[in-house]
């Protein structure tokens, strides 16, 4: 008989990070910074310099592979380092600088003859000689690229992870204080029926000094009624059924951060409903100490992927 192999658990991850990855090849260094934020989805926006323009794809691909939430930016930074830049005179603009200059002085006299220096240094007259380069280079400086690509979506994946561990440790110590906020109230509900009891007790006996004839049986009755209306064990049954469920989520990790979200908008629903039958002020102070605990949880799954 084959054992079942138990599933590992996987780490809950943050959808905010950093990383840089840095490298170079052939004359030339990169520089990839990858930042991710908050997101309903998965978006991913590219900033690419000119030239690499063509890998804006495989970024985007290898980006959703790596991650399923989340709004990305990916920059990337190229310089040219080692090559020996050469330069030459753009004879065509000076020229017709020479020939501007020269008409200029024949009409006033105000104005020195230019000087060699001086034409060089106008914008564009020297300019830098474009080298042709080949396919090969051209393909291995992207291959190099894109291994960055992937070392620095493998550091913002840590990042994140780390993150995420930080934000998990906080999540079950509010999902603690949930728990033992819901033990008080049910510790507190359980003696609601006899203050509603002698409340109502109390308020039939001046009802019926006011009104003689007022039938007990129909006072009865409303007091039924009223204690049922009361009644908070379904609301805190709910809520254990809805710890126990994001218990287990966050115990199986992984992409949890919108299944935890629906569970969170349950909490506040039975904690409202709790609050709005609370016939006891320290059943409501209780209530109301719920709810902000449970938006602080909410607060934190909203970081999650």
């Amino acid at each position: 008989m084959s054992k079942q192999k138990k599933k590992t658990a996987m780490a809950i991850a943050s959808m905010t990070g950093f990383a840089r990855s840095s490298g170079s090849v052939e004359g030339y260094s990169w520089n990839w910074e990858a930042k991710s934020v908050n997101g309903k989805g998965l978006d991913v926006r590219c900033r690419l310099p000119q030239g690499f323009e063509e890998i804006d794809v495989e970024a985007r691909n290898a980006t959703g592979k790596t991650f399923k939430r989340g709004n990305f930016n990916l920059i990337l930074t190229v310089q040219e380092t080692s090559r020996q830049s050469q330069y030459q005179v753009n004879q065509e603009l000076l020229d017709q600088l020479v020939e501007t200059a020269s008409r200029i002085r024949a009409g006033s006299d105000e104005f020195d003859k230019p000087s060699l220096d001086g034409l060089l240094a106008v914008r564009g007259v020297i300019e830098p000689i474009s080298e042709s380069e080949d396919e090969a280079s051209q393909a291995a400086r992207k291959k190099e690229v894109l291994s960055g690509l992937k070392d620095v979506l493998a550091a913002l994946g840590q990042n994140r992870a780390a993150e995420g561990s930080r934000i998990a440790k906080a999540l079950f110590e509010q999902l603690n204080t949930i728990i033992k906020l819901c033990g008080q109230a049910e510790k507190l509900a359980a003696l609601q029926p006899d203050n509603i009891r002698e409340k109502l007790h109390q308020q039939v006996a001046e009802l019926l000094d006011a009104v003689p004839g007022l039938p007990e049986e129909r006072l009865a009755q409303e007091a039924a009624v009223l204690m049922t209306k009361a009644d908070v064990r379904e609301e805190l049954d709910r809520l254990q059924a809805h710890i126990e469920a994001a218990r287990a989520l966050m115990e199986e990790g992984g992409v949890i951060g919108r299944r935890l979200d629906f569970l969170c908008q349950e909490f506040n629903r039975e904690a409202n409903t709790l609050c709005s039958k609370a016939a006891d002020v320290e059943l409501s102070k209780v209530g109301l100490e719920l709810k902000a605990v449970i938006e602080q949880y909410r607060e934190q799954v909203q970081n999650i992927e």
